[in-house]
């Protein structure tokens, strides 16, 4: 009966896989693992060397995981990775001794490759001595024979310790009847030195059969050596190009100042409860999420937001931890500790998008899956053709061909095309404020034809804020006094109207006085009175009930409305004094963002739930040609689907809880930070900065990635199909070019290193 899996009790997670070297390896451990009862899917990134998996784990147990994977071949799987973090601190600390224990035994991996580098380096100069300079063999009057044992004695340490791990890998694949690159390496190396051997202790065998008896020892040594040298520097490059988790990781502070009954103590930061009181003195890392309660300051946010002018926070604001204090002392709240802080889902998101799949790796990983049986095949057929019509001595040139097709035809760097450029690029875009969900939302974003923008805190600020001040030139009246005044009047409202004029007031320095005799006139204005005068504020219909005739500026008035502000009067017993408009200002760098996709050829779209005349003005004011007005929340992603059609791609641009449903209809959600969980959940690209130009970043980013991913594809398939036809003698009948397996197995090594070196450009391109 087949194993039942339900929906509801899968898990995603991540897992470091330590001893991957190859694509191959990332396929063999993909069939185990999907051999698992439970199992639902797996993705193995030889880049991250982690498994993405997908599993019922009451089915599946992270034992049996552990043993699928070791089955597999001399691979661990170690536990889960920092990301998610379940075997966290007591109080839910970010939890990384998981991926600690990884790096730690992939740091000792990378040890052993650079001794065994310097052996074999030190072995393959003194065979090659011997192999090609024959006067060495007469200084120390050895025989040919003598010779030939001398170079099997160094030869045989260098085959069996630097070769012991395709031996194994390859025996693991044969139990399961299948071939891996480490099969062809065993193959290679095994055929030049077994051949040698033989030529070494039955000589007379060749001659007799008038075959030639020449020595390959050289070649073994050199090609295995190469491959190591291949491996520790395509180690190092990873090291590299996976630095961006471990940078994120190193934000967080190790101790915080908790403040617990009176009294202040230093606690590591996984003691750290929430509702703690912690102090954060100037200079420090803000140790957790959480809402200043005593005190202001200015906090450098760039290495969370990749924002890099310092914010002012105050009382009631929000404070994201591992943030830098800059000047000032404050007491916070604690509202987010652990794996829940701003900085953990971070890390999360990151390890999950670097260990994501994208679509173009579909057709590298069912190239890989075919490659290793083809290239034997090639190989086999090759050798046979060059032992039969080839130049004496036929079995020499057979023998090298063989070893040549076998050791050139590497799948690494077609393996690692895609998932080296993904992370870095994620990681890249991590650095800057970027967070990208996983790797196909970083794919589909470089297709986007249409981009749509939701217009309140995503264009604009979201914050009204007064931009005209107009007194009534019949009155003696300036712009400084208009305003204090309507500011005095406000002092004892709560509508978010009142709040733009105080804070223009404030802004502006200008001084208020006590009003009296408060009154609101519901739907119409407030009222009240100033050092016994009584002054009005409000909508046209409050200046018509109290007869105030506004007849100085109505076409004034008149044309603020039709730019989409809000308009408030003012009149001093019943005498109009002046205008005051607000409106939710647009943010500098829209208008530049509007102007800089419409360049990349992307179509842009406003929506709003505003009036019409408004939300045009705001289109008009940034150049947006397209607006789509008066729209409820629930209808959003209605207007996303009539955009969506055949050849078009579709990103949704929003910040709030309304913009949840368009931000998941889009084909690419994209989610402002200073939005809602919510929003942020439904996007497939989160910015952390509340700039808008970070979508421009976000597209970038994007196209910069897939261009390097194409070149990488290039790349690989172009070295594999260049390089195994010229491996196999095809230009010797021609030009008399035979290539040697020892260039062979540099260019094996070199193919997967330029990947790796090319994808890490990503890290210099400019955002």
């Amino acid at each position: 009966m087949p194993e039942q899996i339900h929906e509801g009790s899968i898990v995603k997670k991540q897992y470091p896989i330590v001893g991957m070297h190859c694509a191959s390896c990332a396929l063999n451990l993909t069939r185990e693992l999907k051999k698992v009862p439970g199992v639902k899917s797996v993705y193995i990134s030889p880049a991250t060397e982690e498994a993405a998996l997908e599993y019922d784990p009451k089915i599946a147990t992270i034992d049996t995981l552990k043993r699928a994977v070791a089955g597999a071949g001399k691979y661990e799987l170690v536990g889960e990775t920092a990301a998610h973090g379940h075997e966290a601190g007591k109080h839910g600390g970010m939890g990384h001794s998981d991926h600690d224990h990884a790096k730690m035994l992939k740091g000792r991996e990378v040890k052993i490759l650079y001794i065994k580098v310097i052996f074999g380096a030190v072995i393959s100069v003194l065979v090659m001595a011997l192999a090609f300079f024959g006067q060495l063999s007469r200084v120390l009057s050895m025989s040919e024979v003598q010779k030939n044992y001398l170079m099997l004695l160094l030869a045989l340490p260098v085959q069996l310790w630097l070769g012991w791990s395709f031996y194994q890998s390859a025996f693991f694949a044969a139990r399961r009847f299948r071939a891996n690159m480490d099969t062809l390496i065993a193959i290679g190396t095994t055929a030049a030195f077994g051949f040698s051997a033989v030529v070494t202790f039955l000589p007379q065998v060749f001659a007799s059969a008038g075959l030639s008896a020449d020595t390959y020892f050289d070649t073994a040594v050199v090609i295995l050596t190469l491959i190591v040298l291949g491996r520790y520097l395509e180690a190092k490059a990873k090291e590299q190009s996976g630095g961006a988790i471990e940078k994120l990781m190193g934000l967080q502070p190790k101790t915080a100042s908790v403040i617990r009954d009176g009294q202040e103590q230093t606690l590591p930061i996984s003691e750290v409860l929430v509702g703690d009181h912690v102090r954060v003195r100037p200079g420090e890392k803000i140790p957790v999420d959480g809402v200043i309660i005593e005190g202001q300051s200015s906090i450098d946010e760039s290495m969370v937001t990749g924002e890099s002018v310092p914010a002012d926070r105050a009382v009631g604001d929000k404070v994201i931890g591992a943030t830098i204090n800059k000047n000032g002392s404050f007491i916070m709240q604690a509202t987010k500790v652990g794996k829940d802080t701003v900085l953990a889902n971070i890390v999360k998101m990151v390890q999950a998008a670097q260990g994501s799949r994208a679509p173009i790796q579909r057709l590298a990983d069912e190239v890989s899956a075919y490659f290793v049986p083809v290239v034997a095949a090639i190989a086999v057929v090759a050798a046979i053709v060059w032992f039969v019509f080839g130049p004496l001595p036929h079995l020499t040139y057979a023998l090298t061909i063989f070893v040549t097709v076998l050791i050139i035809a590497c799948p690494c760097a077609l393996g690692l095309a895609t998932p080296t450029a993904i992370m870095v690029g994620v990681g890249k875009g991590a650095g800057k404020g970027i967070l990208v969900r996983d790797a196909e939302s970083l794919e589909r974003a470089t297709a986007i034809t249409n981009i749509v923008f939701d217009k309140t805190g995503t264009l604009t600020s979201g914050k009204l804020q007064v931009t005209d001040v107009v007194p009534n030139p019949h009155m003696p009246l300036t712009r400084e006094l208009l305003l204090a005044t309507a500011a005095s009047v406000e002092q004892g409202s709560e509508h978010s109207l009142a709040e733009s004029i105080l804070a223009e007031a404030k802004r502006q320095k200008v001084n208020l006085i006590n009003a009296s005799h408060f009154k609101a006139r519901p739907g119409r204005g407030i009222q009240a009175r100033l050092s016994g005068r009584l002054v009005y504020l409000g909508n046209l219909k409050l200046m018509e009930e109290e007869a105030v005739t506004v007849d100085y500026l109505k076409e004034k008035a008149s044309q603020l409305t039709q730019q989409g502000k809000t308009v408030m009067y003012v009149a001093l017993e019943r005498e109009f004094a002046g205008l005051i408009a607000v409106s939710d200002t647009v943010k500098p760098e829209a208008k530049e963002v509007v102007a800089a996709l419409r360049k990349m050829g992307i179509g842009v779209v406003m929506i709003s739930g505003d009036h019409p005349i408004t939300a045009r003005a705001v289109a008009e004011e940034l150049g947006i040609e397209r607006v789509v007005a008066g729209v409820l929340p629930e209808n959003k992603a209605e207007e996303i689907k009539k955009l969506q059609g055949p050849g078009k791609v579709v990103a949704m641009v929003g910040d709030g809880i309304n913009d949840a449903p368009a931000l998941a209809s889009a084909d690419i959600g994209i989610a402002m930070g200073s939005g809602t969980d919510v929003a942020m959940e439904s996007a497939g690209i989160t910015l952390m900065r509340s700039s808008v130009a970070g979508v421009v970043d976000a597209i970038l980013l994007s196209k910069k990635t897939m261009g390097i991913i194409r070149g990488n594809l290039f790349w690989a398939f172009a070295y594999n199909v260049i390089g195994i036809p010229v491996a196999a003698g095809v230009l010797f009948p021609f030009f008399g070019i035979l290539l040697s397996p020892m260039i062979a197995a540099a260019a094996m090594a070199f193919s997967s290193i330029f990947v790796v070196l090319n994808s890490l450009r990503l890290k210099s391109i400019k955002l």
